[in-house]
């Protein structure tokens, strides 16, 4: 990211590169999450009480919430790497 910054990226431009990895890695983890939890349905059937295991409604509000809660998350590490001075970014790496 000093690289980046020292030829000129904008802050919008680092703070778009640490969110399109934050959510590229949200969803390959929703995505193992969605397949995992669909392989043990079998299972979370015997501890759900009047609700399917495979109730679609869940699984996208449950995704929504975490893929907003990852977001949130990684806005602030974002948003302090769009505030580094470039000179001390590329001394410390």
């Amino acid at each position: 990211m000093g690289i980046r910054m020292a030829l000129g990226a904008h802050g919008a431009n680092i703070l778009w590169l640490v969110l399109a990895q934050s959510l590229w890695l949200t969803g390959a983890g929703l995505f193992i999450g969605l397949a995992g939890s669909l392989l043990l349905t079998r299972w979370l059937s015997t501890l759900l009480f009047d609700l399917k295991a495979t109730d679609p409604l869940t699984y996208v509000f449950v995704a929504l919430f975490l893929a907003a809660v990852a977001q949130i998350a990684s806005f602030l590490p974002a948003w302090r790497a769009t505030r580094i001075d470039p000179v001390t970014a590329l001394r410390q790496e």
